[in-house]
Parts: structure tokens; sequence; C-alpha cells
């Protein structure tokens, strides 16, 4: 068959919108060229919406630990894991040996940007050295980590810098308003004494100027994945059976025999337990994360006092 003369035109027209319609991965600036977007890769869903918060539609942001069983400590990346965070664009993780998975793929792909977040923890006076590594709780490092973020795509992705410099501003007030409630709880319960079978919310805890009594040996215990000596069981009973904590903070991702004994302690003593997690509740995002939690600290302060 001859085309002739228009037909060939139309033709030619069809042809070449194809082809830039068939371009994966890419979209337009505004300015008719194309552009590839953003991936952000998160070791957990928690930096994973800290950093979608910041990215909005602008970027791809995809988390490797979502499921709340799974333990981030001992979590080992698989190779479809390994290829994603050594193909994105900026890879946001924990760090301070938390997921020292993503260290060990990052540490073969150092071309690889990257936020640590514990890096970017600023230590308070008096604070224990190495500092605790749950810095997910620390709105402060949750505010560096967004602006850090904000920063890196701007770089990579400068049409739309001002969105994500705008995103990460309104993120950081919002954790503003939490850090508030955090404090008010300083004000309203000053000092208060708690116990926690992990150290997992202790940001929570120095913010809200509260006591933790939870026993050296059983906290050490804990931290280094054994089961504390029975002094240390003890104690820590005895401290919930007397009444001497106004609450309980326990973590319900990691129950063990042990932590299932303070947990039935604490509801005879009628003790309040305040449940945390190190992974997003279903459905939810940093922001309403935290503020859920240290809203449901200051109820159960309240109910004790």
């Amino acid at each position: 068959m001859i085309l002739r003369g228009g037909a060939v035109a139309v033709l030619s027209a069809l042809v070449l919108s194809a082809g830039l319609s068939g371009c994966g991965g890419a979209k337009n600036d505004g300015a008719g060229a194309p552009s590839t977007m953003p991936t952000v890769v998160a070791s957990t869903d928690v930096w994973g919406s800290i950093a979608h918060a910041v990215a909005g539609d602008h970027a791809k942001v995809t988390s490797i630990i979502t499921n709340a069983s799974a333990d981030p400590h001992s979590f080992e990346a698989s190779p479809s894991d390994a290829a994603a965070i050594s193909d994105a664009t900026l890879v946001v993780y924990n760090g301070g040996g938390y997921d020292h998975w993503v260290d060990d793929v990052l540490a073969d792909h150092p071309a690889v940007a990257s936020v640590n977040a514990y890096s970017l923890h600023a230590a308070a006076p008096g604070e224990p050295s190495p500092a605790n590594e749950h810095v997910f709780y620390d709105l402060g490092t949750a505010k560096a980590v967004a602006a850090a973020v904000a920063d890196r795509l701007a770089q990579d992705d400068p049409t739309h810098a001002a969105d994500y410099k705008n995103n990460a501003a309104d993120f950081n007030r919002s954790a503003d308003a939490i850090a508030h409630t955090e404090k008010s709880i300083r004000t309203t319960h000053p000092g208060a004494a708690v116990a926690a079978t992990e150290p997992v919310a202790h940001y929570l805890l120095v913010a809200a100027g509260l006591t933790d009594k939870t026993p050296a040996g059983f906290a050490s215990a804990v931290e280094q994945d054994t089961d504390p000596a029975p002094v240390d069981i003890a104690a820590m009973l005895d401290l919930i059976k007397n009444r001497q904590v106004a609450a309980v903070v326990f973590n319900n991702q990691t129950v063990t025999a042990v932590t299932k004994q303070v947990q039935a302690a604490a509801q005879n003593a009628g003790v309040p337990l305040v449940d945390v997690t190190e992974t997003l509740p279903a459905g939810s995002d940093y922001l309403t994360w935290q503020r859920d939690t240290a809203n449901r600290l200051a109820g159960a302060l309240q109910q004790n006092r």
C-alpha cells in the first residue's frame, strides 16, 4: 500500500507520540523535556513515611520493612532488597547498627546517596554514649531527616525543589506540635516514674521528663537480646507490684515469656500499660503514630494520678 501526502504526516505523528508515551519511568517536567522520577528506598516504613511526607508525588518511595512482626535488628536483606538499595536515588535509614544490613549494602555501593538518621541525632548534654539507637522516637532527629531528604531531593530534582522544602517545613511544624504534647507531660507529671520492657521509646520518655526506673540489668539484657537474670526480673516485677511506677511502656512487637510476666504484673497491680512499636501501625503515618503514642502516654499517667 502506498501512503500519500497527509497520510504520511499523520502516521509519522502517531509513531512519534507512541514513542514518547512509551518511555518507562519518565515524566514531563512542564517544559516539554522528560525527566526521571527520583526513587527513595527506606529501611522501614517509619523512615519511609517521613520520606513520603517530603517527596509527595514527585518521587517514588519504597520501604523494605513494613511488617510489624519483622525485627529490624535481625533482618537480613534479600538480593532484591540489596538491588533496590543499590539502584535508589536516595536511601533513608536508621543507622547506629539498628538496620546494619543497609550499611552492608551501601558499603559495596558508596556512590549511592543516603540519609543516616542516627548520624543526625543531636545528643543531649549528659546523654550516654553510644546513644540509644531508636532515634525515630526523637522528634528532633525526625525533623533533621525530613530536612536532609528535602535537600537531597532538591539537588536531584531541582524542578520540584520548592515543593520538597515546603513539605519538609510542614512536616516539621506538625512534629513541633507533638513535641508540645510531650513537654506538657513534663509539666503535668514532672519526673513521674515509669518502667519499660525495652528502651524503644527512650527519647519519648526523655522529652516528657519521665524517670525510667527499669532495673539496669534488665534493660541491658534486653538490649543484648538475652533473658534478664532472675534477680533483675524480680526487681522489675517488684517495682510494678509495689506500684513504684506510674506506667509500664510495653513493646508489643517483641513479646517473650519475661515480658509476658511484666505485662501480667502490671495488669494485676492496676498499673497502666502503654504499648509502643518499632514500625507503623496499619494505616498510620509517622506523625499520627507519634501523636497517638504521646497522647496514650499522657492518658496513662493521668489515669494513675
